[in-house]
């Protein structure tokens, strides 16, 4: 989400980013049951490896949020442009995510309308106007106050059938609310909610205001870089703590978002963005950097294209079967176990993606989304 040029961007943050999108493409294409479970979501409460990754870049889209702004605002840009500048990429973001749900089915009477792409384009829209609009102080308000509204009515709003507090995944007031206005358009697993569902959005936005946060403990520690270390660890511990504390309430729950997962997963992004930034920019280690590096300068794209090549390789048939069916069949369940097989398909759909992106690296090329 930056805008400086490469050789100013804050080589950390495109560091973590890039293994982040990395990650995301490993777990969004294992295509077993049998996967191995940290590449597998958690069925409903509790937490695995895959269920950090998505929150992780939200969190992401939050710091290189602040160092962007930071230094537009800095600049006299009027703050006016820089709201519409927002918009638009958010609509942009949102409309991606809709095209790719539209290539799943060619039906719009069925397209899927939530996704990872839309949550991000809502994220980045209200976080970014947020933090250009009001002080820290208020943003930290505001960003409780979403987290507790949620909170609110997850627990305390009773729900035709089961009454209030139930977060069972036949009965909560997220369900609710998806089935109320997305019914027909929900993912397709689960056909009754959607895990990027409405509600559910409220704490996520929440990932991303801790994400600013964390990007002005950087920011405003310029040449300082241990300290902002200490600090980015501080906090990181802090909130997984807090979110740990809270599940005894609500628990982890990345499906429904739930308050603790939002304040746990952020502050495990926070830890391990402040080990990373340590590693890369205070101690100046470069040489293990690149692979990550090449990735995270076009994240979003990448997953863009991750997406696409999906549904394409599903779109395309050999014989009756599709060609992702063909290959998992002929290529990869041959070499052993399900999860072997599984781990080798998504990662072979990473290492494409990467071959992409060196491409566009090698070129200089930053697809500005």
């Amino acid at each position: 989400m930056s805008s400086l040029p490469l050789r100013e961007r804050l080589a950390s943050l495109d560091v973590f980013r890039g293994g982040t999108i990395a990650a995301m493409i490993l777990v969004n294409n294992q295509v077993s049951s049998q996967a191995y479970g940290p590449l597998q979501h958690a069925v409903w409460h509790g937490w695995t490896f895959t269920d950090l990754v998505f929150p992780s870049f939200l969190w992401i889209v939050g710091v290189a949020m602040t160092l962007s702004l930071a230094n537009r605002v800095r600049r006299g840009d009027d703050r006016g442009r820089l709201m519409l500048h927002i918009a638009r990429r958010a609509a942009l973001i949102f409309g991606i995510g809709l095209l790719l749900n539209y290539m799943s089915h060619f039906d719009l009477s069925r397209v899927r309308i939530p996704g990872v792409l839309q949550r991000i384009g809502i994220c980045y829209f209200f976080a970014g106007l947020i933090y250009l609009a009001f002080g820290r102080r208020v943003r930290f308000g505001i960003t409780a106050g979403l987290l507790l509204l949620y909170w609110l009515l997850m627990m305390y709003v009773p729900v035709a059938g089961c009454g209030s507090g139930s977060l069972s995944m036949d009965c909560n007031f997220a369900r609710w609310i998806d089935g109320l206005l997305l019914t027909g358009h929900m993912w397709s697993h689960s056909k009754t909610w959607d895990p990027e569902g409405i509600i559910s959005t409220l704490p996520a936005i929440g990932n991303t205001m801790l994400g600013i946060f964390a990007g002005q403990i950087v920011a405003e520690r310029e040449g300082n870089g241990e300290r902002a270390v200490v600090w980015l660890f501080l906090t990181g511990n802090a909130l997984m703590l807090v979110g740990l504390m809270l599940s005894t309430w609500m628990p982890v729950n990345k499906q429904l978002w739930t308050v603790p997962f939002a304040m746990l997963s952020s502050g495990i992004a926070s830890v391990l963005f402040a080990a990373c930034f340590w590693m890369v920019d205070v101690r100046g280690w470069q040489r293990w950097k690149l692979p990550f590096v090449i990735f995270g300068v076009n994240a979003l794209a990448m997953f863009i294209v991750s997406g696409m090549l999906t549904r394409l390789s599903l779109m395309f048939r050999v014989g009756e079967l599709s060609l992702s069916q063909w290959l998992w069949i002929h290529v990869y369940q041959p070499v052993g176990s399900e999860a072997n097989a599984s781990l080798l398909f998504g990662l072979t759909h990473v290492a494409v993606c990467f071959l992409i992106a060196l491409v566009l690296y090698r070129r200089n090329w930053i697809l500005k989304v």
